[in-house]
């Protein structure tokens, strides 16, 4: 499913927007988008509040600084993929929920917005420091967080057994990078590679939970 075919999908089981909810998802929209083009350091609360069609002061009533802008813009498009609490909650039916989870981390970390903002980081990583710890702690620290959480949940039954929680959880996301993610981050061609994406993301889900099957 693409980005926009997701996206779709979320809005339509959702209730209704409040005004105020549109807006702030109209700033977010414009800061992921600026992000992503202009780079964290170019990209200033001014230059947020016009693209998104909004005052600088609404901005700033629901994001009290950039720093706080630039979370909110990671952590929402773990919402978009569904990389929630929620997804990670049937810890009775661990097989088909990792199987989820991998299906939605694994078109997460190859979106053109997640590529775009981690190369944003590595290109400031010496000048602004603290813009990479925040984009690890609101986007790879948050997930695995969910994802050993919910390790530890599976362990209270009896198909499967994680004895470290946290570095299984490490492992997987890493095995779902794979090539694809590799080759996109160095800026080298990937459309050989698109066609086997879905069979990786499989068997990746596949040989982890066989992996630790009682």
């Amino acid at each position: 499913m693409n980005k926009s075919a997701t996206h779709s999908t979320l809005c339509q089981h959702s209730a209704p927007m409040t005004r105020s909810e549109q807006k702030r998802s109209q700033i977010l929209t414009a800061s992921i988008e600026l992000f992503c083009v202009q780079g964290f350091p170019n990209t200033s609360m001014d230059l947020v509040a016009k693209k998104a069609g909004v005052s600088k002061q609404t901005v700033y009533s629901h994001f009290g600084s950039k720093d706080e802008l630039f979370i909110a813009a990671i952590e929402s498009k773990c919402v978009v993929h569904q990389l929630t609490g929620n997804l990670l909650d049937d810890a009775a039916n661990a097989e088909q929920t990792i199987r989820m989870f991998a299906q939605q981390f694994g078109e997460l970390i190859v979106s053109d917005e997640v590529l775009a903002v981690f190369k944003t980081c590595l290109a400031h990583a010496e000048t602004h420091p603290d813009l990479s710890k925040l984009y690890y702690e609101a986007g790879p620290k948050h997930v695995l967080g969910l994802l050993s959480d919910y390790l530890s949940k599976v362990n209270q039954h009896n198909e499967f057994y994680f004895a470290n929680p946290h570095d299984s959880a490490v492992r997987l996301c890493l095995m779902l990078f794979g090539e694809l993610k590799l080759r996109s981050e160095l800026g080298i061609d990937v459309a050989e590679l698109l066609p086997k994406r879905q069979a990786y993301i499989d068997e990746t889900a596949t040989l982890f939970l066989n992996a630790h099957r009682k």
